[in-house]
């Protein structure tokens, strides 16, 4: 028994610094759950606990490049339950505030004299890493606020679905995250904070440590506190729960699949603060709060196989198939297995029994292989080359490649993104009809897309076309001969080069292909520009010094025209220099001093009242009197999305 417990030890270790220090999960949630309740059954029922077990201290890790911070007092967990009847328990008769779990990275904030002093990681519970660079760089962390005595408190690091799927959508399959929580936390982690400004973070403050003057009976004085103050808040309700059945009905209120963030939960917490604290603590938990786990709905199933789809840079994707299953009201049929480590862990077999589940609700999961017969040999060939497969260990987890560059497969993936909205743009082209045309044997190379015209005729017979479409497409391919040197960078598909960076290399080089070209000729160092480094300098390099990749560039280069771009050489031409703007509402995308300091840099004079001389007012929602004045005046008035659509412009 002992044995066993120090295997769990050291499993649920390993675990957890894959996950909280290099945010690169080597087993599920589901998984690791059933291993740490397992554990701590074994504790109750040895009265052995040893030092090291995760159940006595917090769960996190530091990272060795952020500063070392300790916490002015320990960051504890919030002890766990399925159980609405242990929720009764705790509620006893007392006032809840009821409030999401929010799944992100927990990070506090220290104000002094009004101004962000410093942000600080959650780490191991006793000390964190600094991130105030990072925070600067949040969506709706306010920089200066009006209480000016020292504040500090705690809220999660967060990115909502909709930026999440933002954000994969221009990301190669093989470089996407697989849940938005991995995301934020290795976003608030990045050394350069520019990168976190591209992730569209945002805090959401669900605790008051300590205000300096301020004190407040009840946790709804300390949120309201925090609101009044400009923080973003925890969705939360307060209650008093005399019945199961009356938990159950609030608890059934918070419904994951409609919220816009992450979350793995509910926390009921006691509204009355001198009654929370009288409760005590543990090493591990505050007994102030406790923290309900939806009881996922688990269904069994039998596992048929793994599909594997080869991407454009060669990593083999495996996907778990099994046959389908009603899950929280859906049908699931597939369900991702992450890399080939965690592939191994389950020893499938064909017809081998599994649990599957919804993690949050969300996405499908495989939680256990009942049977684990270890009889389903996985191919190591390409699926669309038969090259023998590699195994590789890029990251932190090992995953299949096929190493062959010509592979169908990668190319099919090539060109789809070569075709893309933010590459050359051909519409019409989809994945489906570049496999066709790949199989035929019409497209080998990027220039082979302008000399389909020579296939017409078969092109117009296949099932699925005729003139029209064929001249539809025809006419977007002729389009696409005309590409800004960013969109035609982007196409290329070189590591690293997406449409931001992409937009930072045609400005470094007044958007010509003859000066970026002039550069990868003398070797400029290309760390040196904004946003870049190391790897991205090397990622150009070792793409340009291919020879394949030269005699693909000329044959590109002998049907394409860069279009010109209007270079705006001083702030004089934006369209904001010199213009007096007021912003009103609640925005967004900026915070009040963020959009200050932005139009500030646009050369505008940033002004709070309206007046005749104010040239535009920027709105967000909710926007009262000074958006009726504007009107009143006849003002411009601007949305925030038009301004943003204005930024890009200027950008350019």
């Amino acid at each position: 028994m002992l044995t066993r417990m120090k295997k769990l030890v050291e499993d649920l270790s390993q675990a957890s610094e894959a996950y909280y220090k290099y945010d690169k999960p080597i087993m599920t949630d589901k998984a690791y759950d059933k291993l740490y309740d397992e554990l701590e059954a074994l504790e109750k029922e040895t009265g052995v606990v040893f030092a090291n077990s995760p159940t006595q201290k917090v769960q996190g890790a530091v990272l060795e490049k952020l500063t070392k911070v300790v916490h002015s007092k320990p960051m504890l967990s919030a002890q766990k339950t399925k159980s609405t009847q242990e929720l009764m328990k705790f509620a006893m008769d007392q006032p809840i505030m009821l409030s999401w779990k929010l799944d992100g990275l927990t990070i506090i904030l220290k104000y002094d004299n009004g101004m962000l002093k410093q942000a600080i990681t959650r780490g191991n519970g006793e000390e964190g890493e600094d991130v105030t660079h990072s925070l600067k760089m949040f969506t709706n962390v306010p920089l200066k606020i009006r209480y000016f005595g020292a504040l500090e408190l705690r809220g999660e690091g967060v990115i909502s679905w909709k930026n999440f799927a933002k954000i994969n959508d221009v990301l190669p399959l093989e470089d996407q995250y697989a849940h938005p929580r991995n995301l934020a936390a290795g976003s608030v982690r990045q050394l350069n904070a520019l990168v976190t400004k591209q992730r569209y973070l945002e805090f959401i403050a669900f605790e008051l440590v300590d205000a300096e003057s301020f004190n407040a009976d009840t946790r709804q004085q300390q949120m309201q506190f925090l609101e009044n103050n400009g923080f973003t808040v925890v969705e939360r309700e307060y209650n008093r729960f005399s019945s199961l059945h009356e938990i159950q009905q609030h608890i059934d209120q918070f419904n994951p699949l409609q919220y816009k963030y992450p979350v793995d939960g509910l926390i009921f917490e006691y509204d009355n603060i001198r009654f929370g604290l009288a409760q005590g603590a543990t090493d591990h938990h505050e007994n102030n709060k406790i923290a309900y786990k939806w009881a996922d709905e688990t269904a069994a199933t039998r596992f048929c196989g793994i599909e594997l789809n080869t991407t454009r840079t060669g990593m083999v994707s495996l996907t778990a198939l099994f046959d389908t299953v009603l899950i929280d009201s859906t049908a699931v049929s597939r369900a991702s297995v992450h890399n080939y480590d965690i592939y191994q862990e389950f020893q499938f077999g064909t017809d081998d029994e599994i649990l599957v589940y919804k993690a949050n609700k969300i996405i499908p999961q495989i939680e256990e292989n009942l049977t684990r017969s270890g009889t389903y040999v996985l191919p190591h060939v390409c699926p669309c080359c038969d090259t023998k497969l590699e195994i590789r260990r890029p990251k932190d987890a090992q995953f299949l490649f096929c190493p062959n560059s010509n592979c169908p497969a990668r190319k099919v993936q090539q060109f789809v993104y070569f075709v893309g909205k933010h590459a050359m743009g051909i519409d019409g082209m989809s994945a489906a009809t570049i496999e066709k045309f790949v199989d035929k044997g019409w497209i080998k190379e990027f220039a082979d897309i302008y000399k389909l015209d020579q296939y017409k005729e078969q092109i117009v017979a296949m099932e699925g076309f005729g003139e029209k479409s064929y001249q539809k497409l025809w006419s977007a391919i002729q389009k696409s001969k005309h590409v800004s040197l960013d969109h035609f960078l982007v196409a290329l598909g070189i590591p690293n080069i997406g449409r931001r960076s992409a937009k930072i290399l045609a400005k470094s080089c007044k958007w010509q292909w003859e000066d970026f070209l002039s550069k990868i000729n003398t070797r400029y160092d290309f760390s040196q520009l904004k946003d870049f480094g190391e790897v991205v300098n090397q990622n150009l390099y070792h793409y340009f010094d291919k020879k394949e990749n030269h005699i693909m560039l000329n044959h590109l280069l002998d049907v394409i025209t860069f279009v010109p771009v209007e270079i705006k050489e001083t702030a004089e031409d934006q369209p904001f220099f010199g213009k007096t703007v007021v912003a009103t509402g609640s925005l967004k995308h900026f915070t009040r001093d963020s959009i200050k300091d932005k139009l500030e840099s646009l050369g505008a004079k940033a002004t709070g009242s309206v007046s005749k001389n104010t040239d535009y007012v920027l709105v967000g929602e909710k926007a009262g009197s000074k958006l009726t004045k504007a009107k009143e005046l006849g003002i411009k008035v601007l949305t925030e999305q038009e301004f943003l659509d204005m930024l890009i412009d200027i950008e350019k």
